[in-house]
């Protein structure tokens, strides 16, 4: 057996369990400590959890010699000053998204990720998803002929108005928590049809054409839908919506010769078939047997012990920043943390 990972936990939030928690158990890792704002929060999470340490802060977790890969599960605004820290320690890093917030912050990200013998990964983990790797398949062996157009959607009913994704302070609003996600998945595409033997001459960052927000309060949006060309005639709609009746998470590709959809792309353990349709006729794929959280574990186990390469590198995340901050701008509202 391969050595396991020793795994090192900041912050007792709910997307630890499925981030890291679960797929560890799955896997074999160890998890060897955590640290909270709270002891006694962190104390409780550790006991249910298996986790061996507790410590008082989340330096004292950096610090620790048995931890070798740090997962950051903090607020969005704590970010970029955490994953820089266990960097600068020399630790390989497992951050959620968005990496930052902004692209300022991601770009100096960059730098230190350069100079640390750690590495850093972002953890859209839909992208490891067999589902995902099926679309990619599709896109860039032509089977869907030209590409025309990618349809993106990710809605949510509206979390309690006293949840971190509502502040200012703390980074949040609809783009930051969704839009980071559709925005993710445009530019994968935008990656993949450059291999598409169809269209060969696509950029792989889009055009931004227009955004549009819908706001919960001053600077914080709830929704947003952007319009982006691929150049050659490709197109891209995406929304997402924070304050939605129902949830919707749909991931189209259109092409001359067919459609297919990952009908619930951001969770694709959730539903992991692919649809697709050719020549009138519509067949079912269904693809993978763990989480996305627990591919993206094992892929990056893979990268650290064999060196195998991650589907997403910091060039990858400072680009998907700077997406996301010219949205903000173009819908009229300012880039978190500025």
């Amino acid at each position: 057996m391969r050595t396991p990972l020793r795994i090192g936990i900041l912050g007792a939030a709910r997307i630890a369990d499925d981030g890291i928690v679960d797929p560890a158990k799955v896997l074999g890792h160890e998890l060897v400590a955590v640290a909270a704002r709270d002891r006694g929060r962190a104390e409780a999470f550790a006991a249910g959890r298996g986790v061996a340490k507790v410590h008082d802060t989340y330096q004292d977790v950096i610090d620790d010699p048995d931890v070798e890969v740090v997962y950051d599960a903090l607020v969005n605004s704590l970010h970029a000053r955490w994953n820089i820290a266990a960097l600068q320690a020399g630790k390989h890093v497992l951050s959620e998204k968005p990496i930052t917030s902004n692209a300022s912050q991601a770009r100096a990200l960059r730098q230190v990720a350069a100079a640390s013998p750690g590495q850093i990964v972002e953890g859209f983990h839909y992208l490891h998803h067999p589902v995902h790797q099926r679309l990619r398949e599709l896109v860039t062996s032509g089977e869907l002929g030209a590409l025309q157009r990618v349809e993106i959607v990710l809605a949510i009913p509206a979390p309690a108005d006293s949840d971190p994704r509502w502040s200012w302070e703390l980074a949040g609003g609809a783009t930051m928590d969704l839009g980071c996600y559709v925005l993710s998945a445009a530019r994968q595409f935008g990656r993949w049809i450059g291999a598409n033997p169809e269209t060969p001459e696509n950029p792989e960052t889009p055009e931004l054409v227009s955004a549009d927000a819908t706001l919960k309060a001053p600077e914080i949006d709830a929704a947003m839908r952007v319009e982006l060309d691929y150049g050659a005639r490709v197109t891209g709609s995406c929304t997402w919506d924070m304050d939605a009746g129902n949830r919707t998470m749909t991931w189209t590709v259109v092409g001359s010769q067919g459609a297919a959809t990952s009908p619930a792309y951001a969770v694709p353990h959730l539903d992991n078939r692919l649809i697709i349709t050719r020549d009138g006729q519509t067949t079912q794929e269904t693809l993978g047997d763990q989480t996305s959280y627990t591919y993206q574990l094992a892929h990056l186990a893979d990268t650290l012990r064999d060196g195998t390469p991650f589907l997403i590198d910091m060039d990858d995340s400072v680009s998907n920043a700077e997406l996301i901050d010219a949205c903000y701008r173009r819908a009229g509202l300012s880039p978190r943390g500025t």
